[in-house]
């Protein structure tokens, strides 16, 4: 069984699958364009119409393809038509790395970018988000591992850690690799992966001993693949839409989550992917790190 097994894929014809049907529902429940949040747009995005967004591809419930290997789907889709549609834009999207996104970012080469990225005040220093939802940090391991629980990152001392590329979550591992030798344990080993396939096949095969990634990605992963079990939520993080810093489209993509919020097209959206857990009450713009 794969991670998209239990995604509905695209289909032609008249038969729709859940998927589609949903997708129906929550763009008949998002007005065309919200004026109140349109008219907070700089005024050459409007004359546009257009944004272009960076959006990287992992597992779901993020971002994921469908069966036919083309199409795109995952709450961060579902979230950024949702506002694109409020706003009266048209997104073009762009799949880019997890990594290579951020930078791009400062560089102008795309408007806005998407991959579950989470807010921490090292990121705040060169990009502004806006927040709609919150995750956060957990592990997962095979269901034979001695580990109950990681409540300390010392209690991965002297195993392999499997984790993405350029993540929060690499960022943790490394700048807390020193307690490991404090604590006078061998430090943990670090494997870093830029396709969550092979993050997960090293696990399963025993190259590495857990995974650190997304509490809602690693729910939705264990649930799909035997053999593995979720530990626990180690930290929240808030997730949002990110930018260039100092973007002026802040205070219009803001405007236009809340817009979502109140028209209840959010919350079907987050039941959709089975991450109601999730729910922010409203949305901030680079808000400080949850400590």
């Amino acid at each position: 069984m794969t991670l998209t097994d239990n995604v509905p894929d695209a289909r032609s014809g008249p038969l729709r699958t859940p998927h589609d049907r949903l997708r129906e529902v929550i763009e008949l429940a998002v007005p065309a364009s919200a004026p109140a949040a349109a008219e907070l747009l700089p005024a050459d995005v409007r004359a546009r119409g257009r944004l272009s967004l960076a959006t990287s591809v992992g597992t779901p419930p993020g971002a994921t393809y469908l069966a036919d290997g083309r199409t795109l789907a995952g709450q961060d889709s579902d979230f950024a038509n949702a506002v694109g549609k409020v706003l009266g834009l048209t997104i073009d999207r762009e799949v880019a790395s997890f990594e290579a996104i951020l930078p791009a970012l400062g560089s102008g080469k795309y408007d806005v970018g998407t991959g579950n990225f989470g807010v921490t005040d090292e990121r705040r220093k060169t990009i502004d988000f806006v927040t709609y939802i919150n995750d956060g940090q957990g592990f997962a391991v095979r269901k034979d591992s001695p580990l109950k629980k990681v409540g300390s990152l010392r209690q991965l001392c002297g195993l392999t850690v499997a984790t993405g590329a350029g993540t929060t979550f690499e960022a943790t591992l490394e700048e807390n690799r020193h307690r490991c030798e404090e604590a006078g344990k061998k430090p943990y080993d670090v494997k870093t992966y830029a396709e969550q396939g092979a993050l997960w096949i090293s696990l399963q095969q025993g190259r590495t001993d857990v995974v650190m990634s997304t509490v809602n990605g690693l729910r939705y992963a264990v649930k799909q693949q035997p053999g593995l079990r979720f530990l626990n939520e180690f930290k929240r993080l808030d997730v949002g839409f990110a930018f260039k810093k100092g973007t002026p489209l802040a205070p219009a993509v803001r405007a236009a989550v809340d817009r979502l919020k109140k028209d209840g097209a959010y919350d079907r959206i987050l039941k959709k992917w089975g991450t109601g857990p999730s729910a922010i009450e409203t949305s901030r713009i680079s808000p400080p790190e949850i400590r």
